[in-house]
């Protein structure tokens, strides 16, 4: 493969594909770019009532693999509208109280997106010796209402979800930062490894499933229903992790992953251990620098969902290193997207027809 795997096309779906809201529960438009953007390199599509897509290719396999991102981003919920027209929030998945303040966000009403802001009491007027820290029961939004009439009549109401608008941009030439990298890179990635395929004209001896569940952000629960749709035989997963290397962060504690460094292969009771040597292997065979990660009980990913799914599914984590998850400024480098789309795609050409991974063969 050339030296970059990204080309002009590539990079104009991800803009978009970024910039477009996906929050938890309402994915489906986001899902239709990335459908439109796989159509020439798959055979089908497959989507469920709470809309997980899924784009097939040689449906006709018994031998099933899937490769796996999320498309759902972080969000917040209208909770309550004050008499003098100021709205209250709760949290669609892990969205960060302290990082509110003097955001502008997107409300989604029937009649489109009201725009408001975050609002926080100047510097002057709080009591330096005991100010107190946003938190998401005092943090609120102001859409330039006078009352909760005028609110209600701009269609803004309770169940109202928001979304930060903060688009795509590239710093220094390799740093892709956007909100809700976390995780529709895993969605671009497995698109981009359905693209080499075809543009390689690589024929698999197995079924491949590439899947953007909805409705990881608050609890895998996309994964759990289309895992057990699919049924598949193995899985492989990519979602984003933490680079501990940025200031407050204990390296003892987090493990040690840097951006630019390479995907980062985990280690947990939930990653079948013959795949993921598969995927080690591979990564060393074809010089795809990799780090590795421990994860104690769970992963938090959708490989938990898809590993103990029908009596026990293959599965493996390939990770995205991220700095500052969960945040409107979210970054990756740009050789990282990169190797996580190599090692994926390597790693599929060594999958066998039929393979079972395991341990007493």
């Amino acid at each position: 493969m050339a030296a970059s795997i990204l080309n002009k096309k590539s990079l104009t779906f991800l803009e978009k594909y970024l910039n477009n809201p996906s929050p938890t529960g309402y994915e489906w438009d986001g899902q239709k770019i990335w459908m439109d953007y796989l159509k020439p390199y798959v055979d089908e599509f497959i989507t469920d009532t709470y809309g997980t897509a899924v784009a097939v290719i040689n449906p006709d396999a018994k031998f099933k693999v899937v490769i796996e991102g999320h498309a759902d981003e972080i969000s917040w919920y209208v909770n309550y509208i004050s008499d003098n027209g100021l709205l209250y929030v709760v949290r669609n998945g892990g969205s960060d109280h302290q990082i509110a303040p003097s955001k502008i966000v997107d409300i989604h009403t029937k009649k489109g997106i009201i725009k408001g802001v975050f609002g926080w009491p100047a510097i002057h007027t709080r009591n330096k010796s005991k100010e107190e820290a946003p938190k998401p029961d005092n943090i609120f939004i102001d859409i330039g209402a006078k009352d909760k009439d005028e609110v209600e009549k701009l269609g803004v109401h309770v169940g109202c979800v928001i979304t930060y608008p903060d688009g795509f941009h590239i710093l220094n030439k390799d740093k892709f930062v956007c909100r809700a990298i976390d995780n529709r890179m895993g969605g671009f990635m497995i698109a981009e490894v359905a693209r080499l395929l075809k543009e390689n004209k690589k024929k698999l001896p197995f079924g491949l499933y590439i899947t953007n569940s909805v409705q990881e952000e608050i609890g895998l629960r996309g994964a759990q229903m289309i895992a057990e749709r699919i049924q598949p035989n193995v899985a492989i997963v990519t979602d984003v992790t933490h680079d501990t290397t940025t200031p407050m962060i204990d390296v003892k504690k987090q493990g040690k992953v840097e951006i630019g460094e390479g995907p980062v292969i985990a280690y947990a009771p939930a990653v079948q251990q013959k795949l993921r040597d598969l995927i080690t292997e591979t990564a060393e065979k074809k010089k795809i620098p990799f780090q590795r990660a421990a994860l104690s009980r769970a992963t938090g990913t959708d490989t938990d969902a898809f590993a103990y799914s029908n009596a026990g599914v293959a599965s493996a984590l390939i990770s995205l290193p991220l700095r500052y998850m969960h945040t409107t400024v979210e970054m990756v480098h740009r050789d990282d997207v990169e190797n996580v789309i190599k090692l994926i795609y390597e790693t599929l050409l060594k999958i066998k027809d039929g393979e079972t991974f395991s341990y007493f063969d």
